[in-house]
């Protein structure tokens, strides 16, 4: 099967930027890293990539993700019992204002070039 992507973004709530950025950093350099390595094998998921962009109407998000099963792994992210993905969902809900156990319906693909 080949890798599926999805690249979307998510609002930062006001003053979250640098929560949102610790727990990132921890996640990818610090004390969740191996949990969150974990996570991701556990969920299929081969790559996971998160910039910070701010925007006139305040700061997003700009996530990547990569798996073979996008579908598999968005529903596993919204509905593990893991304790790093309980974390990650009260993350997501305290930072973004989203409850990703209500599910996070994936961006309209609307054109896709490759060379």
């Amino acid at each position: 099967m080949s890798t599926q992507s999805i690249a979307f973004t998510v609002p930062l709530l006001p003053g979250m930027t640098d929560v949102d950025r610790s727990a990132m950093q921890s996640c990818w350099h610090g004390d969740r890293a191996a949990d969150h390595q974990a996570s991701r094998r556990e969920l299929g998921i081969t790559r996971e990539s998160v910039w910070i962009q701010p925007t006139s109407e305040g700061d997003v998000a700009v996530v990547l993700l990569e798996a073979e099963d996008l579908g598999k792994a968005l529903a596993g992210i919204g509905g593990s019992d893991e304790p790093f993905d309980v974390w990650f969902r009260a993350h997501c809900l305290h930072v973004h204002g989203i409850d990703l156990a209500a599910g996070f319906p994936p961006p309209e693909q609307i054109f896709d070039y490759q060379a």
